[in-house]
This record gives structure tokens, C-alpha cells and sequence, in this order.
């Protein structure tokens, strides 16, 4: 793969996270090749179209996660399944209609989500597919609304435990956080990330009963990212992450997660 010169590329020795005026190939690239860890696009989405998604996001109504107390989401994580066969059946079985639910709460506007994917497939020279599992389609665009003072807790995501033993885990090579953030709070809120990583083992030791490790059993964060309306943000997700509690307002944003397998393979989303 032909990479030109990156146009903002800062070195991961000084700086782990790049900001880019536009999503670009070279870009992607660093993220892969761990150049970089975070790559920040700022006004991904504009300021009308965050305020128009954002009462309509509030007007459908959030759920608590299954397994995340007091984070609410609009659609499903597969991290909810828990390897329970009724759970996965029911996560395929509303995932289309998950998908239609955001772009309707979106609506006049395009569901962002929707706008990332057809960005990305024409960055990606393999484009860029909802993924599937057990021969179904995935559903991509969880929306989660934080609420003041409550903290993500720490964790890393591995696709290979929500579906051990399966080809569209096992041949990922990278995965990557996507989030693009419709609200977000003035102060508080930030992603912040730790550069070691652990063993899935150790993760599932740490954090005990717990869905993730509680922030006071970690040192202070390695870097923070503070968004802004309308961000879109990637990050290395096999790397412990977390959100900082906010202030004042709802955390409200529309996620995914993109894997790679490749240069020469498709790019995949999915939640």
C-alpha cells in the first residue's frame, strides 16, 4: 500500500493522538501501524446536525446495558450477549431494526454512523462491510447516553471472547473504537487511555464480578482525549480505555467497532 506523507503526523514517541481535518487513508494507516493510538476528526458532523440527533436520540429513550449498570444505550452490544444463546438470538433477531431505530431518532438528518460507514468504504481500498457472524448481519450504531459524574470503567475489548472459536473473530488482526460524539459535556467526559495492554485473563481477573475494572484500582490515565460535539474519534480498543466522568449534561454518542484484517481485505463495523 502506497502511502503518501501524512499532513498532520506527529510521532507516538511524543504524541499518541493525531488530529486530522479529514478522515484520510494515510491516517488510517498510522492508526494501524500503531503509529499512532487516537485519531481525532473534529466537526465530523455539524453543530445543527448534532443538536437535531441529540433531542431525537433523548426523545426515543435509553436502556441501562444488561451487564453495564447506569450506562444507558439505545440499540445492543454483542458484549451484552454473554455467550447465552437467547441473548445472541435476540441480538440478530432486532439488529436491522436497531439500525433503522437510530436513523429514525436521526432523522432529518442521516444517521452518522451511516455517513462513517460510506466515508470509510471509499477511503478503504477493500471498502468497507457490516460484519456478520453465524452467517447474519451485525447491527452498528449503538448509541450510549452517560450520565453526570458516572465514569465508563476500564476496559479493553476483545471480539474474540463475545465469540470464541469463530472465523470473523479469530482472523481480526486489529480492532479499533469508533465513536462519534453528538453531545458532549464542557468539562469531564474525555477518553482516556493506558498504554500497556494486558492478557484477556488478566482483564477477566482484574475486574472480577465487575463488567470492567473501577478506575480507583489504576494509576492515572497515559493520555486523554477531550471531544467535542460532532468528533469522530478511532482508538486501539485492545488497549484499557475508559470515560471520565462528566459535568453538567448527558454524554451522548453513536459507536462502533471497525476491524481490520489486511490491506487487501474489506474493512468491517459492527456493535
Amino acid at each position: 500500500m502506497n502511502i503518501a506523507h501524512p499532513r498532520t503526523a506527529t510521532a507516538f514517541a511524543t504524541n499518541p493522538v493525531r488530529v486530522s481535518s479529514t478522515l484520510a487513508l494515510e491516517d488510517l494507516v498510522a492508526l494501524i501501524r500503531n503509529e499512532i493510538q487516537v485519531l481525532r476528526i473534529p466537526r465530523f458532523i455539524d453543530d445543527n446536525a448534532c443538536k437535531q440527533i441529540s433531542k431525537g436520540l433523548k426523545s426515543t429513550g435509553y436502556n441501562d446495558y444488561l451487564n453495564a449498570p447506569k450506562v444507558g444505550r439505545i440499540g445492543m452490544s454483542y458484549f451484552e450477549t454473554a455467550k447465552t444463546k437467547e441473548i445472541i438470538d435476540h441480538y440478530f433477531a432486532t439488529a436491522i431494526d436497531n439500525i433503522n431505530r437510530l436513523r429514525s431518532a436521526c432523522a432529518p438528518y442521516p444517521c452518522p454512523m451511516d455517513t462513517f460507514r460510506c466515508v470509510i468504504d471509499e477511503v478503504w481500498n477493500g471498502g468497507c462491510t457490516l460484519q456478520t457472524l453465524y452467517g447474519k448481519k451485525m447491527f452498528v450504531g449503538l448509541s450510549r447516553c452517560m450520565k453526570p459524574g458516572i465514569p465508563l470503567k476500564a476496559h479493553h475489548d476483545m471480539f474474540a471472547r463475545h465469540a470464541p472459536d469463530t472465523p470473523e473473530a479469530n482472523s481480526l488482526i486489529s480492532q479499533f473504537g469508533v465513536n462519534i460524539y453528538i453531545d458532549v459535556p464542557a468539562k469531564g467526559g474525555e477518553l482516556g487511555m493506558w498504554n500497556h495492554e494486558i492478557s484477556d485473563a488478566e482483564f477477566l481477573e482484574q475486574r472480577g464480578d465487575d463488567y470492567a475494572i473501577p478506575l480507583d484500582q489504576l494509576g492515572p490515565c497515559d493520555y486523554t482525549t477531550k471531544p467535542e460535539n460532532g468528533d469522530l474519534i478511532f482508538f486501539n480498543a485492545r488497549k484499557l480505555h475508559a470515560v471520565l466522568p462528566g459535568e453538567g449534561i448527558d454524554r451522548l454518542t453513536i459507536s462502533g467497532f471497525l476491524g481490520y484484517r489486511g490491506d487487501k481485505e474489506p474493512l468491517t463495523v459492527w456493535s
